[in-house]
């Protein structure tokens, strides 16, 4: 890549000048305009809902912006067009991977690079040359494993090799540790290094202030859909970043020592088989009122199994299960609800809230059989509406009014809405599986701030999390899920995020040298 001679700095790759896109009333991008240098990383932060995605979705050809145009390397880049994005050296790789899990990692990589005139496949000569990117860049993987039995950090390599054998030379990454252990995530951004220092630029898109100053050069931050601030990040700080996001100075939610009380959930000798394996194998945790028990962990290694026990979707198939006193011995959601326990779901799109149902109905839905909303079989609508506004009142849910669809909210105010639903009700047990998942930092630090209100007004709070600086600002107690089986817990301190990240990969005993 040539160099600028009059400043030094590497030459602009991409031009982004004056990019708007409405959807309806909505004005997702308004008039934004930014420029990417070659061998730089640019950090895209703003709430959500403030068109971080909508605009990397613009560049890389799945929307068209209704004003404004892109220039790449020079040349105009013709608007929605993934194909001319792929032929300008403009590659995406989204947070929720885009692989065939029966291919290989060769035939992943190699999918859609040749002619499909040509009657066979070079194999040979894809195979050396991502054996070659692999060495260059450090990026090592089987190119004849399964996609599908390959962990979450070989998939993500897997994304980036796709990448750099399309000959990528502006890449976007949409949140690309939100499910890495820190070990994965420094080796991601080591392979950043190394792509960069051969010219390659990069936007990634991340809720983690300590990702966005290590690993970025500049950081522009979007707020209702207007860039409002563009900063090198050597000369900005996490505070004035989550300042320019939410507009307004965020405090930190203080964590006060507290004694823990009475046991509200215990696990002894919990298993549960699932494809013929223990996902759950030999589990003993106890979670106390005033107290929040963190779980870590890699997903996919129990966690969901274990939520769905705490939720009462399945029972243990050994060992025992005790929920506020009284042993588990059927699979009974409702029962759980009634006996005082909050459920925050892992996805609030698929099983938190029922997209095409309004606010209202969605507040109701695990209670709408109580007498305060139904009387003969026929519901209280007017009730139902009134603990509606309350709700959206009480917990700043950002919407028209109770008869809203749940679907057009943002992330951040379905969360809120389900923290309505679920503990306006003075719950004796939180389940709090993932829930900032995906949230800007403002409404991270409101979640958290229930969280810790629900610890202080008695109840337990099991928090299940692959937010590890999460764990270790909320959590009283921590353990580590691996493979099925769980840690002993350790008090908080002393334990940090280096030891956490080995714990999880299997080496417990980092975890017990903490303390």
């Amino acid at each position: 890549m040539s160099q600028s001679s009059s400043s030094g700095e590497r030459d602009v790759v991409l031009r982004l000048a004056g990019i708007t896109k409405r959807f309806g009333p909505l004005v997702a991008n308004d008039d934004v305009s930014l420029e990417l240098r070659g061998g730089q990383v640019m950090a895209l932060l703003g709430e959500n809902g403030a068109g971080k995605t909508t605009l990397m979705n613009i560049l890389f050809g799945h929307y068209v912006a209704d004003a404004g145009h892109i220039e790449a390397f020079g040349r105009p880049l013709p608007p929605g067009s993934p194909k001319a994005a792929l032929a300008a050296g403009i590659c995406m790789v989204h947070q929720h991977f885009t692989l065939a899990d029966n291919l290989s990692v060769l035939d992943n990589v190699i999918l859609g690079t040749e002619p499909l005139w040509r009657l066979r496949s070079d194999r040979g000569r894809g195979r050396r040359r991502l054996a070659e990117l692999a060495e260059r860049f450090g990026l090592a993987v089987d190119p004849d494993a399964r996609v599908g039995s390959l962990s979450v950090g070989e998939r993500q390599r897997v994304e980036i090799l796709k990448a750099l054998y399309r000959d990528a030379r502006i890449l976007i990454l949409d949140e690309p540790t939100a499910v890495l252990t820190p070990q994965e995530s420094d080796r991601l951004f080591a392979t950043l290094k190394l792509l960069t220092a051969e010219g390659l630029a990069v936007v990634f898109i991340s809720h983690k202030m300590n990702e966005v100053m290590a690993a970025s050069d500049v950081v522009g931050v979007l707020r209702g859909g207007r860039l409002v601030a563009l900063r090198r990040t050597a000369e900005t700080s996490r505070g004035e970043l989550a300042e320019l996001m939410i507009g307004r100075t965020l405090k930190a939610p203080t964590v006060e020592p507290m004694a823990a009380g009475e046991p509200v959930l215990v696990l002894s000798g919990v298993t549960v088989a699932a494809g013929g394996q223990a996902a759950l194998d030999a589990v003993d945790l106890t979670v106390r009122r005033h107290q929040i028990v963190g779980i870590a962990g890699v997903s996919g290694n129990g966690q969901s199994v274990l939520a769905d026990l705490v939720s009462g979707l399945i029972v243990p198939d050994a060992g025992r299960l005790r929920v506020l006193g009284d042993e588990v011995r059927s699979a009974a959601p409702g029962d759980m609800i009634r006996r005082g326990v909050a459920r925050i779901p892992e996805d609030r799109h698929a099983t938190g809230l029922v997209g095409d149902m309004t606010v209202w109905e969605n507040l109701i839905a695990e209670r709408y059989r109580l007498p305060e909303f139904s009387r003969l079989g026929f519901l209280k609508r007017d009730a139902a509406r009134g603990r509606a506004e309350t709700v959206i009142r009480d917990y700043d849910v950002r919407c028209p009014g109770p008869d809203a669809v749940s679907r057009l909210l943002s992330g951040g105010n379905m969360q809120k809405l389900i923290l309505g639903r679920t503990l306006s009700y003075g719950p004796g047990l939180i389940l709090a599986n993932q829930p900032t998942r995906g949230l800007d930092v403002g409404a991270v630090a409101y979640v958290h701030e229930r969280l810790l209100d629900a610890r202080a007004a008695g109840a337990g709070v099991l928090l299940i999390s692959e937010d590890l600086d999460e764990i270790l600002s909320l959590a009283d107690q921590v353990a580590v899920i691996h493979r099925g089986r769980l840690s002993p817990l350790q008090p908080r301190a002393g334990v940090t995020i280096r030891r956490l990240g080995l714990a999880m990969a299997g080496h417990w005993e980092e975890l017990s040298e903490a303390n």
